[in-house]
C-alpha cells in the first residue's frame, strides 16, 4: 500500500484534467457528494428518505434538527453534523423500509445530479469504488445499478430486531482518517490509479492513488449528465415528492400540506358532485389547468344502432378518465385493472374492474360499449417518465371504434401515483398539487383499414396507437409491462409493492 504523500492540496489537477481514453483496466476510487454528485449537501437526499419512510412528521423532525446538523458540521466536525441527520432520519425505521426507498426512490434525485467531468472519468475504468460518508445503504443501489460501481464503502447503520436505532456502527461515519481506513483495508495489496474529492476531508484518501484529482467547488455552471447516459434507462420511479427538497423547500412542502389537502378535497368534491359539463370550469376556477387538443368525436347514437367509441388513453395517473371526461364534457366509464375502494367511491364516473380472465373481460367490454363509449389505458399502470408501456392488445379485438388520446400532465410537489404506499391517496396527492395540470390531446380515429375488422392483428393495432401517441408526446415505446414495474419499485406483480432490476434492452425506438 502507498504511503501518505505530502502533495499541496493546491497542486492537485482539476478533474477535466484528468486522460480518459485507455483506463479500461485502471481503478477508480470516488467520493459522493460533490464529487460524483454536482451538489455538496446531503440534506435533499436524508429528507426524501425522511418522507417516503415516515410521513411529514419524520420530515419535520429532520428539518427542526437541521440547523443542529449544520452547527455542528460547520463549527465541530463533519462527522458530528452527519450523526444528527442519520439520527433524525433513521431512528426506529424499518431496515426493509429504507431500502425500498433507496432502489425506488432516490436513483431518480441522484441520477439527475451526476457531475459530467466526474462521470466521464469514473465510467472509463474498469473497477470502480465509491467512499462515502453516506449510509451505504441509502446509496448502495443508485451507484451500483446505474452508475456500475464494484464497491461502495460508506457509513454503516445499526440496527435492532429490524429497525435503524438512528446509530452508527464502527469505525463511524467515514469522512478524513476513517476513509482511509476504509481504503486501506479495501486495498491492502493493490494501489488504485485515480483518486478523486472535492473537499479538505478527502484529501487522505485521494493521496493513496497514483493519480490525485479534485472537483472544482464552483459548480454553478455545470450541467448534470442527461439520462441516456447511465447505464440503463431510468423508466420506472417511486416516490411522493416531485423535486429535490432543500431545507427552504422542505419547510414549505410541510407548511402546504394541510393547506393541499384542504385544497385537494374542494377539488375531488367538485369534480363528484358537479355536472359533468361545469367540472372543466369549476377546475379552473379552483387552480386545476385542463387544456384539450384535437377533435374529440361526437357521442354514439344508440337510436341509430351505433356502437360506443373506445377511447385508447396513455396512461399518466388514475384520474387520466376523469379528465378525458371532462375535456369532452361528459361522463365516460371506465375499465380499471386494480383500483382502491377510496377511488371507486369518490370517482365522478363509472369505474368497471377487469376480472384479469381475457373471455370475461372481452364479453364485460363489448357489453360496455353497446350501451356507450368506454375509455380503456392498455398500459394496464402509469409511468412518470416519457416512455410508454407495452400495450396490451385485447381492446383491438372488440371493436373497430378506436381513438387514441394522448395524455400528460404537471404537477410541481406531489405525485399522484404510487407502486409501494396506499393507492387511495393518489387523487389527493395529485390535487393537493398547487396548480396541476392536464393536457388531453385527440388524434384522429383510427381508419378501418387500420383495425383487426380489416385483417390487421390486435398486436399489430396495439403497436401502431402506441407509436402514434409516443409521437404526440415525444415520448419513447417499451415493451415493459405492469409486472415489470412493481417487480423493479416493490417486488411483486402489481397488487401492491416491488424489488428487480430493469433491463436496458426492453427501451426500443418507436
Amino acid at each position: 500500500m502507498a504511503e501518505i504523500n505530502t502533495h499541496s492540496p493546491s497542486r492537485f489537477p482539476d478533474i477535466s484534467q484528468c486522460e480518459s481514453n485507455g483506463r479500461e483496466k485502471h481503478t477508480v476510487v470516488a467520493d459522493m457528494d460533490g464529487t460524483l454528485l454536482i451538489g455538496r449537501s446531503s440534506f435533499p437526499y436524508f429528507a426524501l428518505l425522511a418522507f417516503e419512510v415516515g410521513g411529514v412528521l419524520r420530515l419535520l423532525f429532520l428539518v427542526l434538527a437541521s440547523p443542529l446538523a449544520g452547527f455542528l458540521y460547520y463549527f465541530i466536525s463533519e462527522s458530528a453534523g452527519i450523526r444528527v441527520l442519520i439520527f433524525a432520519t433513521f431512528a426506529g425505521t424499518r431496515v426493509s423500509d429504507i431500502e425500498s426507498v433507496a432502489r425506488a426512490v432516490l436513483p431518480k434525485f441522484y441520477s439527475g445530479d451526476l457531475h459530467p467531468e466526474t462521470w466521464r472519468v469514473f465510467s472509463s475504468c474498469g473497477t470502480k469504488c465509491v467512499l462515502t460518508a453516506n449510509p451505504r445503504i441509502m446509496v448502495e443501489p443508485f451507484l451500483k445499478d446505474y452508475l456500475g460501481a464494484d464497491l461502495v464503502l460508506g457509513t454503516e447503520i445499526s440496527a435492532f430486531r429490524g429497525r435503524a436505532t438512528g446509530l452508527v456502527s464502527s469505525p463511524g461515519i467515514l469522512v478524513g482518517m476513517s476513509k482511509v481506513e476504509a481504503f486501506q483495508n479495501a486495498f491492502s495489496d493493490t494501489q488504485p490509479e485515480i483518486g478523486i474529492g472535492d473537499r479538505k476531508t478527502d484529501f487522505p484518501f485521494i493521496k493513496l492513488c497514483k493519480e490525485s484529482y479534485m472537483v472544482s467547488r464552483n459548480q454553478g455552471s455545470v450541467r448534470p449528465v442527461s439520462p441516456d447516459k447511465l447505464l440503463k434507462p431510468l423508466v420506472f420511479h417511486d416516490g411522493r415528492l416531485v423535486q429535490k427538497p432543500s431545507p427552504i423547500m422542505a419547510l414549505m412542502i410541510i407548511l402546504w400540506i394541510p393547506i393541499g389537502f384542504f385544497l385537494a378535497i374542494l377539488r375531488i368534491a367538485a369534480g363528484a358532485l358537479l355536472p359533468m359539463p361545469a367540472v372543466y370550469y369549476a377546475f379552473w376556477a379552483l387552480g386545476v389547468r385542463v387544456t384539450i387538443k384535437g377533435s374529440p368525436p361526437p357521442p354514439a347514437q344508440k337510436s341509430l344502432g351505433q356502437t360506443g367509441v373506445l377511447f385508447i388513453c396513455s396512461h399518466r395517473t388514475l384520474l387520466d378518465p376523469i379528465f378525458l371526461s371532462t375535456a369532452l364534457g361528459r361522463p365516460i366509464p371506465a375499465v380499471t385493472y386494480s383500483l382502491s375502494r377510496l377511488s371507486e367511491i369518490i370517482s365522478p364516473i363509472k369505474t368497471v374492474r377487469l376480472n384479469r380472465d381475457r373471455v370475461k373481460d372481452a364479453d364485460m367490454i363489448k357489453k360496455l360499449l353497446q350501451e356507450g363509449d368506454l375509455v380503456i389505458c392498455p398500459e394496464g399502470t402509469t409511468c412518470r417518465e416519457p416512455f410508454l408501456l407495452r400495450f396490451s392488445a385485447l381492446f383491438a379485438e372488440l371493436t373497430d371504434e378506436l381513438v387514441p388520446v394522448a395524455m400528460t400532465n404537471r404537477m410541481s410537489m406531489f405525485h399522484g401515483t404510487t407502486a409501494r404506499g396506499w393507492k387511495g391517496m393518489d387523487p389527493f396527492y395529485f390535487f393537493m398539487n398547487p396548480s396541476p395540470a392536464y393536457e388531453v390531446t385527440f388524434l384522429n380515429k383510427l381508419p378501418y383499414d387500420l383495425t383487426c375488422g380489416a385483417g390487421k392483428s390486435s398486436h399489430d393495432v396495439a403497436n401502431y396507437i402506441q407509436r402514434a401517441i409516443a409521437a404526440t408526446l415525444s415520448y419513447e415505446c417499451t415493451s415493459f409491462t405492469r409486472k415489470d414495474k412493481y417487480r423493479a419499485l416493490a417486488g411483486n406483480d402489481g397488487n401492491v409493492v416491488d424489488k428487480p432490476k430493469v433491463p436496458a434492452h426492453k427501451v426500443m425506438g418507436c
